[in-house]
Order: structure tokens, then C-alpha cells, then sequence
């Protein structure tokens, strides 16, 4: 009897532990294809599209921007015309540069040097700042020539304009190179195919400061465009509600092209950038005070703010062709039916956005 008892015991916790590991097994497989669902794929494939397309939609943006500025040299359009053409050589660049490297890593076991890792770090956070920077001086720009428009004269000339590109440019760059100072550090992110700051693991207090600085600078940028994009659209609205001369509103007019694309801009910036900034602020002070403790939720996380970050630099460019006089006038013909543009909105734009840049040009002459 007791023989049988002990068998039957002996057979309940063999079927226990057989169900058990059937469960573990259940749960691993679970996890194994959450797991797949999030982290990227070894092929190129992807991030060869993504740089592909990017590539083709800021080379039709550049060549658009080229022709326009030669049209419009001497207009009042002109310093937003360089701006605009910067952001998009910038944006280019970031997808020639670093996807050039995350292409050779995919097709390479990756040799984990310092030298790669940095280059590749620091083309990420230069090539991420630059578009919020230029972003922003955009925004300060336009909002200057709506709100203060004689100050506006004055202050902003095309030199001025190429200079505070360059000190743009020279800013991100002085960022970029902080991990040479020893101010944080880049390393290779999973699947060891791309480098960036390091926010996961043994962090230290550089690598959060060098985080924070990062994020900071990206977010209070996209606040003093979103700042500034909005008085500036008050503006516009206020002058047309008030009726003011012809004239006065025909100057106004020709600003409103501007501040749509860069309400644009600043609204794809905002959706695309806002969670790499935060989700890397949240991974670095959460891995400097708990360790390694639910790494994988934070890895997650960065790595689907990281693939938004890069669509960034592929909307940019069609954010300013959708969004010109052009195409919203052929949009217009097509949903209205109406061929003949006279006493519409977008012909009034054409004469006040002519004699409001003629009557700059003769001002600074």
C-alpha cells in the first residue's frame, strides 16, 4: 500500500513537473515572438529602403529649393528659402552618412572599436540636433518677419543667415564631440548594428548629463518652435480679421505659405523626435538608479523612438513640397472643379506674394 501510494506521488509530481516546463516552454515561445516582433531584422533590406527613400525625396526637395531660391534671390522669401535648403542638405547628410555605416554593420559582424562607434554615435546626435536647431531659427525667423517686419528688414540679410547656419551647424558638432571630453560615452546598441549614447546598463552620471543635454536641447528647441509658430499664425489671423489696407494684408499674405510649412515641419518634429528625447531621459535615469532592472522594456522603447526619429528625415522634405502654393493649387482645382483661379485665395497669394517681395527687394536696394 504504501508502495502504491508512493508510486502514485512519485507519477503526480513527474506529470507536475512535465506540465511545468510544457508551461515554461509556452511562456518562452510567448516571449520569443513579442521579442521578434520588436527587434529589428538582421537584413539590410529595411534600412536600405529607409535610406533610399530618404535620399530620393530631399534630392526632389533640394532641387525644388534651388530653383525657387534662384527665382526669389533678391525677395523677401529668400532667408527662408536658406534655411529651408539647409535643413534638407542637413537631412540628406544624415541619411548618406550614418546609413552608410548601419549598412556596412549589417553586412559586417560588427569589430566593436571605439573609432566606428563614435563616428557613428556622433553623426546621430549631430545629424539629429541640426534639424531641431534649424528647425527652431526657422520658426524665430518667420515669427520676427510677421510680428516685426520693418526690425525684421533690417536685422536679417543673407549673410546673416549663412552665418547662423554655420554657428547652427558648429553647436551640434561641439555636442556631438562631448564623449572626446569624456562627457558621456556611445555605444553599440542592439543588434550591435548602431551606436548611440549610452543609456542602457553600468551608466554613469556623464552618461545621464550627456542624455539630459541631448534631450533637453531637442525638446526646448521644438517648444520655441511650436512657441513661435503660433504667434506667428495668430498673427496672420489677426491681421486678416481686422481688415487692414490692401497692401498691409498683402504682406501678410505672402507669409503664409512660410508658416504653414513650418507648422508642418515643426508638427512631423515633433511627433517624430519627442519620443526618442524622452524615452532616452527615461532609460538613462532609470538604468543609473535601478541597474540592469527591466532593460528590455527600455530597450524596446529607444528602439522604436530611434526608428521614428528616422522618418523624420524622410517627411521633412515632402513636408515642404506637399505643402507649397503649387500643389495646394492643384489640390484646390481638383476638389472644387474650378479651373479659373481668379478672385481666389491662391491668386490673391500670387499678387501680394509678387508686389510684397518686389517691394522688399526695392527697400533693401
Amino acid at each position: 500500500m504504501l508502495s502504491i501510494t508512493s508510486a502514485i506521488a512519485l507519477l503526480s509530481n513527474q506529470t507536475q513537473g512535465v506540465l511545468g516546463v510544457a508551461a515554461m516552454g509556452h511562456t518562452d515561445n510567448l516571449t520569443l515572438r513579442s521579442m521578434s516582433l520588436i527587434a529589428p531584422s538582421k537584413s539590410p533590406m529595411s534600412p536600405g529602403l529607409f535610406m533610399t527613400l530618404g535620399i530620393l525625396s530631399n534630392i526632389l526637395a533640394l532641387f525644388i529649393l534651388a530653383k525657387a531660391y534662384n527665382r526669389l534671390r533678391r525677395r523677401s522669401k529668400a532667408t527662408f528659402l536658406l534655411f529651408a535648403s539647409s535643413l534638407v542638405t542637413t537631412d540628406f547628410l544624415g541619411h548618406v552618412i550614418p546609413g552608410a555605416m548601419v549598412l556596412h554593420l549589417y553586412q559586417n559582424s560588427p569589430t566593436h572599436t571605439d573609432t566606428i562607434c563614435l563616428f557613428l554615435g556622433g553623426s546621430m546626435v549631430f545629424f539629429g540636433l541640426c534639424p531641431l536647431f534649424l528647425g527652431c531659427a526657422m520658426a524665430a525667423e518667420r515669427c520676427l518677419g510677421v510680428t516685426r517686419p520693418l526690425f525684421h528688414a533690417r536685422l536679417v540679410s543673407t549673410a546673416r543667415t549663412k552665418i547662423a547656419v554655420v554657428l547652427i551647424w558648429m553647436a551640434a558638432l561641439v555636442v556631438a564631440l562631448l564623449p572626446i571630453a569624456k562627457l558621456g560615452e556611445y555605444t553599440y546598441q542592439y543588434p550591435s548594428t548602431w551606436c548611440f549614447i549610452k543609456v542602457l546598463g553600468n551608466t554613469s552620471g556623464s552618461d545621464v548629463a550627456f542624455m539630459l543635454l541631448f534631450s533637453s536641447l531637442g525638446l526646448a528647441s521644438l517648444t520655441v518652435s511650436l512657441v513661435c509658430n503660433t504667434v506667428s499664425g495668430i498673427s496672420l489671423v489677426l491681421a486678416r480679421l481686422r481688415k487692414r489696407k490692401c497692401h498691409h494684408r498683402a504682406a501678410k499674405s505672402h507669409d503664409i505659405e512660410m508658416v504653414v510649412q513650418l507648422v508642418g515641419i515643426t508638427v512631423t518634429s515633433c511627433i517624430c523626435w519627442s519620443p526618442l528625447l524622452i524615452f532616452g531621459m527615461m532609460s538613462v535615469t532609470h538604468s543609473f538608479s535601478h541597474s540592469t532592472e527591466n532593460s528590455k522594456h527600455y530597450e524596446a522603447l529607444m528602439k522604436v523612438g530611434v526608428h521614428l526619429a528616422t522618418c523624420n528625415q524622410i517627411l521633412d522634405p515632402w513636408v515642404y513640397i506637399l505643402l507649397r502654393r503649387a500643389v495646394l493649387r492643384k489640390i484646390y482645382r481638383l476638389t472644387t472643379g474650378r479651373m479659373d483661379m481668379r478672385g481666389s485665395t491662391f491668386r490673391r497669394w500670387e499678387i501680394s506674394s509678387f508686389l510684397s517681395s518686389e517691394k522688399t527687394a526695392v527697400n533693401r536696394i
